[in-house]
């Protein structure tokens, strides 16, 4: 391999390599920020920060690998200083690994932050606001029914009766 074609896939393979780490460690840690740019990003992920978070959080592994051999790829391209078959070997080696490891990577993200939006999803909102175009200042100064009026419930009901009648969806905590 001529010096000049090694020396630029060594410092390709390094580049690659610090930034994969430098995600990784961001991503495990939960302090990548969500952004277009970098980190797992597919719908799903730039749906909601939490989304977001666990998907890079379940990327960090593989992306981490990936940039360590990047960088054991390069510093030994940077080093190693011969002819023949070996260099164009190790050159291909490592970056088939690191785009591998780092598709692998964000696969893994996509399908974790696909997960927690379903979760999100089929969970009961519970303690959360309404929307503001469902609250009237009528509605809300309105004196609450008698009890004779409106019984409640019947005993094992999953859902409350709000006070118009309809049903409010499930109840919070039991």
């Amino acid at each position: 391999m001529p010096t000049t074609l090694r020396l630029l896939l060594a410092a390709l393979l390094l580049l690659a390599g610090v930034v994969l780490v430098v995600l990784a460690v961001l991503g495990a840690t939960g302090r990548l920020p969500r952004n277009r740019f970098v980190g797992v990003r597919t719908a799903d992920s730039l749906r909601t920060a939490d989304a977001f978070a666990i998907a890079n959080r379940v990327a960090a592994p593989p992306v981490g690998a990936a940039g360590a051999i990047a960088l054991v790829g390069g510093t030994v391209l940077l080093v190693l200083d011969r002819t023949g078959a070996a260099p164009w070997v190790l050159g291909a080696i490592a970056l088939v690994g690191t785009v591998v490891l780092a598709g692998l990577g964000g696969a893994v993200g996509a399908r974790a932050a696909a997960a927690a939006i379903a979760a999100q999803a089929a969970a009961p909102s519970c303690g959360g606001s309404a929307p503001a175009a469902t609250w009237s200042r009528a509605a809300a100064t309105r004196p609450a029914p008698s009890r004779a009026r409106s019984p409640g419930p019947a005993p094992g009901s999953p859902a409350r009766p709000d006070l118009r009648g309809r049903s409010a969806g499930p109840t919070c905590g039991g």
